[in-house]
């Protein structure tokens, strides 16, 4: 284990959910601190010792902040990086422009960058000025599609704390089945295209059926193409993952879509999970068209829905 203290600065747009970013971050171990003074930020890391709970230090920083100043924070980021100490990481959140309007109106907030204008002039006016936070960041965050038990899927993987027998070169594969008419996943290192194989949605008993179904997943297997897709996609990632842990990578995630995220995707995700871990991978699903809509559920039972508040300040917990 690294005896460098771990510190990750959240920043990023208002209304984005860089609170549920830092809770997800507190309920992994680290010191969550929001919102600040910049000029007390330095003084809060020197103060971080290098093993336990207080080695790991999670701040946030938006336009909220006391001070608020990009060119400083800018100055801050690259003093801290430069300290061999400190492990520092920067995790900006964002969401379409058109998220955050709505988010904005339904809970009817003033936004911090307007506070007595329109809710839409304050949302651009913060895309300019935090626009060189994006750029030095090492993880993006897009939360316009993202659900929480998502969101915190990804920030689990990304920075809970190495151990385990494998260490430091732990990696978790996260597995995602998905609607091409929706949209990739922002968060995908690669993504498959299974709407090639015979479809259940045109079987009038497995319609209204998922992937999760026993019939809908013989069916989708019995396509003549099916074993040959899985076993390539299978060798694809027996080469790819020993190297991206090599490379030190502590997550990859991989998507398997379809015309509808129900049937062929979900089926394909269920099996190459098991695959993955009956070879030793850690691995986490996510059936991200069932989570829009809560008659579904996942294999383990827990209810497949909950999605990103739509709340500015807070996003509530699934």
């Amino acid at each position: 284990m690294s005896d460098r203290s771990r510190v990750v600065l959240v920043t990023g747009q208002s209304g984005a959910g860089k609170a549920s970013i830092l809770r997800a971050l507190e309920d992994i171990g680290y010191e969550a601190i929001d919102n600040p003074p910049l000029t007390l930020i330095e003084g809060l890391v020197d103060r971080v010792e290098p093993a336990g709970r207080n080695g790991r230090i999670a701040i946030g920083v938006d336009a909220r902040t006391r001070g608020f100043d990009v060119a400083s924070l800018l100055a801050t980021v690259g003093r801290l990086r430069g300290n061999p100490a400190l492990r520092l990481e920067v995790v900006f959140a964002s969401a379409d422009e058109t998220v955050l309007l709505r988010r904005y109106t339904e809970t009817r907030r003033r936004h911090p960058l307007s506070p007595s204008g329109w809710v839409i002039d304050g949302i651009q006016a913060e895309q300019a000025l935090t626009a060189p936070l994006r750029e030095v960041a090492d993880l993006l965050v897009d939360t316009s599609e993202l659900p929480i038990p998502e969101l915190r899927q990804l920030i689990e993987r990304r920075f809970a704390p190495e151990g385990g027998s494998e260490g430091a070169t732990a990696l978790s594969v996260g597995l995602i089945s998905f609607a091409f008419p929706r949209g990739l996943p922002r968060e995908a290192d690669m993504v498959f295209d299974a709407r090639f194989l015979r479809n259940p949605h045109y079987v009038t008993e497995l319609k209204a059926l998922t992937g999760l179904d026993a019939r809908v997943a013989a069916y989708v297997e019995a396509d003549p193409d099916y074993p040959e897709f899985v076993a390539q996609v299978l060798a694809l990632l027996g080469l790819l993952l020993p190297r991206f842990r090599q490379e030190g990578k502590k997550y990859a995630t991989i998507a398997i879509g379809c015309t509808g995220g129900r049937h062929r995707s979900v089926r394909i995700v269920e099996f190459l999970a098991k695959s993955l871990a009956d070879t030793g991978w850690r691995v986490a699903t996510t059936h991200r068209e069932l989570g829009r809509d809560s008659k579904f559920s996942r294999q383990d039972g827990s209810d497949a829905s909950g999605r990103m508040s739509d709340s500015p300040i807070q996003a509530q917990e699934a």
